[in-house]
């Protein structure tokens, strides 16, 4: 390889290095409701908040737009794309999909190891001191572990696309951890080695979910 050749192969990675960078700091602050629905959103004003220049934003922005996390405006940059019921409504059945599979085949196939983690990790839900930022993070990654030990990576990573939007609105609109749906049943059946009744309970608790977040977001 030339020198050009080596050099514009390094110039192409710090591209793409830069563009994933800026891409996962926006989608952290959408997650968190840092960048609140309905927002308009410019490409200088994030180039600064990023510290970097308008081109990784722009091809950034464009991965989140097909993520559905953003929308384009012309003439005024991107808005952050609002919730609506119905968005609500298809993702909680959408999740039902991916976690009905997921739950049923991990209580078929998982080793004690793995059930002992799944109950390592959503331990806080019953610590009473535990803040709600350390139950989200717990959430989020009871169900993904869930995905990873079913082993279909296609499930995990539309899961985790999935698991994001969920946490915004837990973001949004959980402000104490009283009402939080754990998982206790769920962990009770995989236990007990009952895919059906696994993946009842998880049906349930996402159907639980939906129905507080749509509730909150239909006052």
């Amino acid at each position: 390889m030339t020198t050009t050749a080596r050099a514009f192969a390094r110039t192409k990675a710090e591209k793409v290095g830069e563009v994933e960078r800026v891409y996962r700091t926006l989608r952290e602050w959408l997650i968190a409701a840092r960048l609140v629905p309905g927002d308009f959103l410019s490409e200088a004003d994030l180039a600064a908040r990023c510290r970097t220049s308008r081109t990784p934003v722009r091809e950034a922005c464009t991965r989140l737009m097909q993520d559905k996390w953003l929308s384009r405006i012309r003439r005024k940059g991107f808005q952050v794309t609002p919730i609506s019921v119905r968005d609500i409504v298809e993702m909680y059945e959408y999740r039902k999909i991916l976690e009905g599979f997921t739950t049923e085949k991990i209580a078929q196939a998982a080793s004690r190891e793995q059930i002992e983690e799944l109950k390592r990790i959503v331990s806080p839900e019953t610590d009473p001191n535990a803040e709600l930022p350390r139950i989200l993070r717990s959430n989020q990654a009871f169900h993904l572990s869930l995905a990873q030990f079913a082993g279909n990576q296609r499930v995990t990573d539309q899961l985790n696309l999935i698991l994001g939007y969920v946490s915004r609105l837990d973001t949004l609109c959980t402000q104490t951890v009283p009402g939080w749906i754990g998982h206790a049943d769920i962990l009770r059946a995989l236990e007990s080695r009952e895919p059906a009744e696994a993946r009842t309970a998880m049906l349930l608790h996402i159907d639980l979910s939906r129905d507080k977040m749509i509730k909150l977001f239909s006052t």
